[in-house]
């Protein structure tokens, strides 16, 4: 009877115990590593992501070397020596103005020089005669033969020669003053090229009357080109010094050039909210041109 029951009790215990016990993969839902594959991005994922947006600008091709070359006194063309498309090189004749009268001018200020300068050497040859004379009265005062009143007469006159000798001196320096300032009135005249570069542009003509300060003629380098462009100030962190970009004119869009980043601007224009940046293209121009306007694509960072 004993048995019995200790038997009956076990067999329940073991259909208890089956009923309780399940499978712990079904369970527990989805394993740690399964949920770890599910939050993180395939492979398929990132190489399916964009790539961020290149920044793009645009802004006119310049050079450090440009400026209108302007008469600096009034008078009349005489001669011109470069035309529009011509290569100059620093100091080349442009044009002429008409300088006839300050030649004129120049030459009688010189004759007036060379005057002067005779004056002074027969006022040093009075001077010497003089000093002759004031060393023999000595003497004869000495001697007694002269009375005081002529030795002083005779030392007045050597003094009174060796002041007018000073003034004539004073008259030649400022004589060549006036050739000095002559000579700089006729290099006036001669229009010169300020730096190498071309001629892009001619405004006058022979025999056209032009006052001080009219443009004459338009010169501009060809090199090195740079290009000038704005950015919105949010994106001051995206562009730095020595930064390479790429440059391509509108008219060749298949033809791109490099440029290195070569100024930033350190304050931020109000009005616009914009930096201005300055870069410089490194090798050939090739199709560009000063005054081209260009576009510029700024590599951003991821």
């Amino acid at each position: 009877m004993h048995s019995r029951l200790a038997f009956a009790v076990l067999l329940v215990a073991s259909l208890l115990s089956s009923c309780h016990v399940s499978n712990p993969a079904a369970s527990s839902g989805p394993s740690l590593a399964a949920k770890v594959q599910a939050a993180s991005p395939s492979a398929e994922a990132v190489a399916a992501k964009p790539p961020a947006e290149d920044i793009t600008s645009s802004g006119p091709i310049v050079v450090e070397n440009q400026l209108d070359v302007a008469a600096q006194r009034e008078g009349v063309v005489a001669e011109i020596n470069a035309d529009t498309g011509k290569f100059v090189q620093k100091g080349d004749l442009l044009a002429r103005l008409d300088d006839r009268q300050l030649t004129a001018d120049r030459d009688a200020a010189a004759a007036k020089l060379l005057s002067i300068d005779a004056n002074v050497k027969n006022w040093m040859a009075e001077i010497k005669v003089l000093e002759a004379d004031l060393e023999r009265s000595e003497k004869m005062w000495d001697a007694q033969i002269i009375t005081k009143e002529q030795l002083e007469h005779d030392r007045f006159k050597v003094e009174a020669d060796r002041y007018e000798l000073e003034r004539e001196r004073e008259t030649a320096v400022n004589q060549q003053d006036v050739i000095r300032s002559l000579n700089l009135e006729l290099e006036k005249t001669r229009i010169l090229a300020p730096f190498g570069g071309v001629v892009a542009r001619r405004y006058v003509r022979v025999g056209q009357r032009v006052a001080s300060g009219d443009r004459l003629f338009w010169v501009t380098a060809i090199a090195p080109l740079r290009v000038k462009f704005t950015l919105p100030e949010n994106l001051l962190g995206e562009v730095a010094r020595g930064q390479v970009i790429s440059v391509v004119s509108p008219d060749s869009p298949d033809s791109r050039h490099t440029a290195k980043v070569i100024q930033i601007s350190p304050v931020v224009d109000p009005s616009s909210g914009t930096i201005e940046i300055l870069a410089e293209i490194v090798g050939p121009a090739g199709d560009l041109r000063p005054g081209m306007t260009a576009n510029i694509r700024i590599p951003r960072s991821q």
